[in-house]
């Protein structure tokens, strides 16, 4: 009995807040990849300065970047949190 109650509520209200959420989740990978983007950039700097092979470290951070900007571009099509 208490498993069809639960059903009828959340069904209106489940959608909006689905919505919400969502948005939330990519604020929250958006977070991580920034974070990763900055320690992968202050290593890249670290091993070109002192004269080690950075490339593997460079391409990392650009892997970073890159999906760092999609996840703005995506979350942009987003609508606003409440």
């Amino acid at each position: 009995m208490t498993g069809h109650a639960s059903r009828s509520r959340s069904a209106g209200a489940g959608g909006d807040r689905r919505r919400v959420r969502s948005g939330e989740d990519f604020d929250i990978i958006i977070g991580f990849l920034g974070f990763w983007a900055l320690v992968l950039l202050v290593v890249t700097v670290w091993m070109e300065v002192t004269a080690q092979p950075a490339l593997g470290w460079a391409l990392g951070l650009l892997a970073t970047l890159l999906a760092l900007y999609g996840m703005v571009r995506l979350r942009r099509r987003l609508p606003d949190r409440r």
